[in-house]
């Protein structure tokens, strides 16, 4: 049988440092950073993904958590890769928490059931 692993606690950020930004708003820059970076007014990105500006507008400002529907939707109104757009996000997000990109392990992993 296999060993029994620990179980950690729940970590707690460190005080001098601040919490994990949301997904929602690091999703929601990236978005407007590329809509901008092309030239694009919001309205139009909207009417191309068939939602409304004021969703749109939340969305980028990360009041809202999009379903992977309207993600898609939006992706493809502005013409960006949706796998490049999340690549750029967890980059964000390690750039932020001040971590490294991520490891895989070079050997055989465990996974609990």
């Amino acid at each position: 049988m296999a060993d029994i692993l620990p179980f950690h606690q729940k970590r707690t950020p460190a005080p001098d440092r601040e919490p994990d930004p949301l997904w929602r708003e690091v999703l929601g820059r990236n978005l407007r950073a590329t809509r901008e970076e092309r030239g694009d007014r919001l309205v139009d990105i909207a009417e191309r993904a068939g939602i409304s500006p004021q969703y749109l507008s939340e969305i980028e400002r990360g009041r809202k958590e999009p379903s992977s529907e309207m993600i898609a939707a939006v992706t493809g109104a502005l013409d960006v890769d949706l796998a490049e757009l999340l690549i750029g996000i967890a980059s964000d997000v390690r750039r932020i928490r001040g971590t490294s990109p991520v490891r895989r392990p070079a050997g055989p992993v465990l996974m609990a059931a």
